[in-house]
């Protein structure tokens, strides 16, 4: 597939033990190999519900009576179910990276392969873009922005840099942001720094985190008990979400015990930590930081 080539197609699709009339929802329909699949496996009285943001993703959509595709984003899951009537659901995919369709259309301004405006939306109606964090946002913010999400420890250098050089001249497209930030990309890892520049400003213009989180708080509330969850992360900061969130339902802290030890969690995990085949990565170079987790509702 052009758009997407999809990431641990069979092992996700598995994780769900899919019901032949079971419902179940892919929240990031994308090119819709994920949901391909699921709809292979349903019978005639299944029901899936896709859920993609972005406009290009509305072109993949499914003519299947038994497909609903919802142009929302995933951090409102329990809203748009419940207005197309569903209460709970026997299983929730999701798979979090950005697509390659995403990566590959130049004017997106994903990809540091390409010079482009600074954009980086997923939602192509949102008022923020990377053009905003660069020139917008203050010193502190951006150091936050390039700490938190990028996890560069040059983040103070970098931030007040940037600060600097935008006060010269606005920094437009990716090429004005290298230039700006050239002194720290050194020859043999520039590539993985930008990478690390690039990850930590698009986290923050789709506010992913927060997206991330408001969407897992949901998934104990619509899946209906035995439900399964299969989720593919691809960053550290999404895979550590996930997992803390199966292990104990809390993204800080830890929860509450009785006076035996024991706490009580939504749900529990299934299996171990599922990574893509050496053949998969040879196949799809972009696979190769995919962890798949998948958990059932108790």
């Amino acid at each position: 597939m052009e758009y997407h080539n999809p990431v641990l197609l069979k092992e996700t699709v598995d994780g769900l033990n899919i019901k032949e009339n079971g419902v179940y929802v892919d929240v990031t329909f994308g090119g819709g190999g994920h949901s391909r699949e699921i709809l292979n496996r349903l019978g005639e009285n299944g029901r899936l519900y896709a859920f993609d943001q972005d406009p290009d993703a509305l072109k993949n959509t499914i003519d299947d009576p038994r497909f609903q595709l919802i142009h929302e984003n995933f951090r409102y899951l329990k809203r748009f179910l419940r207005f197309h009537g569903v209460k709970e659901v026997d299983g929730v995919l999701g798979d979090f990276g950005v697509s390659s369709h995403q990566f590959d259309v130049a004017e997106r301004g994903f990809s540091t392969r390409f010079d482009a405006d600074l954009d980086m939306r997923m939602n192509q109606q949102s008022r923020l873009s990377a053009y905003h964090v660069v020139n917008e946002y203050d010193e502190s913010d951006l150091r936050r922005v390039l700490k938190d999400y990028g996890e560069l420890r040059q983040a103070p250098v970098m931030a007040r840099e940037i600060v600097h050089q935008r006060n010269q001249k606005e920094i437009k497209t990716s090429s004005d942001l290298k230039d700006v930030l050239k002194r720290f990309l050194n020859h043999k890892k520039e590539n993985k720094v930008l990478a690390q520049i690039y990850q930590a400003i698009r986290i923050e213009v789709n506010q992913e985190i927060e997206v991330l989180k408001e969407f897992l708080e949901q998934v104990p509330e619509v899946l209906k008990k035995g439900g399964r969850l299969s989720v593919i992360s691809y960053h550290s900061l999404e895979d550590r979400l996930v997992k803390r969130f199966i292990r104990n339902g809390m993204f800080e802290g830890e929860p509450e015990r009785d006076m035996f030890g024991n706490f009580e969690v939504p749900m529990k995990k299934i299996g171990g930590l599922v990574v893509p085949s050496r053949e998969e990565i040879e196949m799809n170079s972009r696979a190769r930081s995919a962890k798949l987790r998948i958990a059932e509702k108790i």
